[in-house]
């Protein structure tokens, strides 16, 4: 089987979408299955034994770090050239979608999954007036593709609600052995703590912007005696926020990865999430391997694999009461905080990620049985 994987965003850049696209390459290479991505222009020619058909393109304001661009003729003439089996499109957007038309061109079928919400990120950013027209463009384009796969129920159920026919589930997954609470390391807590290891210790992970609504913690430390905060990662809302976080126990620790991340996840006490966005929540079920309790919003998947006073507790958008509540729940003893961190644990040991990317596998298999079985009844 040979997969075609376009998508709008990918390395060097990271983000959870990239992530996911990396654990899928991998997942599919040792299922001997061959790959070529297709993906904006960054330098990166090359992910492990899969090619990458760089689409050339421009700076987006927004994320600087993002070129943006539609294919070329050339990136056809490529596609056609290695000749896959099936296209899986990763939120089709400016590349995806003539790509979907490339797919088309070749008689192949076609896979979109949902990774982001343009919508609701429209509505956050006081753009709500554009909310019909995506609405409509993602109804439009997902039905365009064979079959599609939302992250979370949440986001199946608005996809259906705004008219996309088939939509399937493909869950996120986490690997039990890079998070882990034996990464838990003094020398790291120390740095997370700013040397006061035995505050009570909560850690955000994720990009640092605005719609993750990282400055709302600001509650948790003002009315929970003992707390503080590490920020792990990167954004555009750095500066600000460090500023709104002067002078409280905060400690910006910039992007981490590998080895540094894991120990940074296993070495905190609660992990603290009060995004108003997204699609899933990977750093959720991340943060539950490395055996922390969450206290997070109900976005995404969250609501799937936090269960309310056995592995953390979750409350609506905005609601600052509500997550101030749950990390003093959680926060009345070191062995309370063990107690949560171990159920935690012992949920995400059952979200495995080959689980989840053999079910897109055999997805493959059947659009690809389907479409065969079209043509030999034409």
């Amino acid at each position: 089987m040979r997969v075609a994987l376009f998508t709008e965003t990918f390395l060097p850049k990271i983000d959870g979408i990239v992530t996911v696209v990396c654990l899928l390459l991998d997942h599919l290479e040792k299922r001997g299955i061959e790959t070529v991505v297709v993906a904006p222009k960054m330098g990166v020619d090359r992910y492990n034994s899969s090619r990458v058909i760089g689409v050339p393109g421009v700076r987006f304001p927004m994320y600087p770090e993002l070129r943006i661009g539609p294919p070329t003729l050339s990136t056809y003439q490529e596609l056609k050239q290695f000749e896959p089996d099936i296209a899986h499109f990763i939120h089709p957007i400016l590349i995806g979608i003539p790509g979907m038309l490339m797919a088309k061109r070749l008689n192949i079928p076609t896979l979109a999954s949902f990774h982001l919400d343009v919508a609701r990120i429209a509505h956050h950013y006081n753009l709500g007036f554009v909310e019909p027209v995506t609405d409509l463009m993602t109804k439009v384009v997902f039905n365009a593709a064979d079959y599609s796969l939302a992250p979370s129920r949440l986001i199946q159920n608005d996809m259906y609600r705004i008219g996309v026919k088939e939509v399937g589930l493909w869950k996120r997954g986490v690997d039990p052995q890079r998070f882990d609470p034996q990464f838990r390391s003094a020398t790291m807590r120390d740095q997370l703590s700013d040397g006061h290891p035995e505050d009570t210790l909560l850690l955000y992970v994720g990009r640092v912007s605005a719609e993750k609504q990282i400055d709302q913690i600001k509650a948790v430390l003002e009315n929970v005696p003992g707390t503080r905060l590490a920020v792990v990662g990167d954004g555009p809302a750095r500066a600000d926020l460090e500023a709104h976080f002067a002078g409280l126990p905060v400690k910006f620790m910039g992007f981490m990865k590998g080895e540094s991340l894991s120990q940074a996840y296993a070495s905190a006490d609660i992990f603290v999430f009060p995004s108003a966005l997204e699609t899933f929540g990977l750093v959720v079920v991340e943060a539950m391997a490395a055996g922390l309790p969450v206290v997070s919003s109900r976005v995404g998947g969250v609501r799937e694999v936090v269960e309310e006073g056995v592995t953390g507790y979750t409350f609506d958008v905005n609601d600052i009461n509500g997550m101030v509540a749950g990390v003093r729940k959680i926060a009345v003893s070191r062995e309370h905080i063990t107690y949560m961190g171990r159920a935690a644990r012992h949920f995400a040991e059952t979200q495995t990620w080959p689980a989840m990317m053999d079910e897109v596998v055999d997805i493959y298999h059947r659009l690809i049985e389907e479409r065969q079985g079209e043509m030999v009844f034409a």
